[in-house]
């Protein structure tokens, strides 16, 4: 079979810190991202429409040569993940695989804290889900998972307010009300891949006994075992180290934002799906 570039796919900007990670981690490999930056934000969007939205941005994947995607976005990973693992993909091609961010996640955030208190912070929708406390408690039963929903952070990020002032307000806002449910919290995770451009303002807005976690580090590592772990699949992956980006939006505007997550300029093409 040919090889085939790796799929990397976000509702938005947020997954280029993933793959940010991913590209310093793996560079030998080819990529390509798709923003759905035309229907972001998908955090206060219903199950279903996250599980349509993503379903077919997955299957133009597919049709690009893709056999590993990665939804590098929280919502999609938890409201349309599963359904896709355990419905689409044994209908179009069971060796096809779809992989998201939660579990990575989950599998090795109890080895951070000490107390077993874990905070998450994320958008609507994955704290309506209710992913990260059931995937956690699998792995680490006696972790007490806090969640809270921060439904301004994506919007202060896209539209480029992640360090003016105006930021504060919202990030102190939602640490103390994280904070507040439990005063053993010792861990928090980022579980939007928008929030680490907000990683300063959130050091500060808590105290330097607690772990702030981005996913970014955490999904590359996984991806890297995984594609040791099924050598048939990394043989499937072409190794040029390319990247092409693509969005369902403007290119121009998604050109304009996307060196604030990648940090370095790209050059997208506008896709209508």
């Amino acid at each position: 079979m040919k090889q085939q570039p790796i799929g990397i796919f976000d509702s938005g900007y947020g997954g280029l810190t993933v793959l940010k990670e991913i590209t310093k981690k793996l560079p030998q490999y080819d990529y390509i991202y798709l923003g759905d930056n035309a229907r972001s934000p998908y955090g206060t969007r219903s199950f279903d429409t996250v599980y349509e939205y993503t379903w077919q941005c997955v299957q133009w994947f597919f049709n690009q040569g893709c056999q590993l995607v990665i939804l590098a976005c929280n919502t999609a990973s938890a409201k349309a993940l599963r359904s896709i693992q355990q419905n689409n993909l044994n209908k179009i091609d069971p060796a096809k695989r779809v992989l998201g961010v939660i579990r990575p996640t989950t599998e090795i955030i109890g080895q951070f804290s000490n107390s077993g208190h874990i905070g998450v912070l994320a958008t609507s929708g994955t704290v309506v889900s209710n992913s990260y406390p059931i995937e956690i408690q699998k792995f680490y039963p006696d972790a007490h998972v806090f969640q809270e929903a921060c439904p301004m952070w994506v919007s202060l990020v896209e539209n480029n307010e992640y360090d003016k002032p105006g930021a504060d307000y919202f990030i102190q806002k939602n640490i103390k009300n994280l904070l507040g449910q439990s005063g053993k919290i010792d861990t928090i995770l980022l579980a939007c891949t928008h929030y680490p451009l907000l990683l300063e303002k959130i050091m500060k807005a808590v105290s330097s006994n607690i772990t702030v976690l981005s996913q970014g580090e955490i999904v590359a590592n996984s991806l890297e075992g995984y594609l040791q772990k099924h050598p048939e699949m990394e043989r499937m992956c072409s190794k040029n180290g390319k990247i092409s980006f693509y969005t369902t939006d403007s290119a121009e505007d998604f050109d304009s934002h996307a060196a604030i997550f990648y940090g370095k300029q790209v050059k997208s093409i506008h896709l209508n799906l």
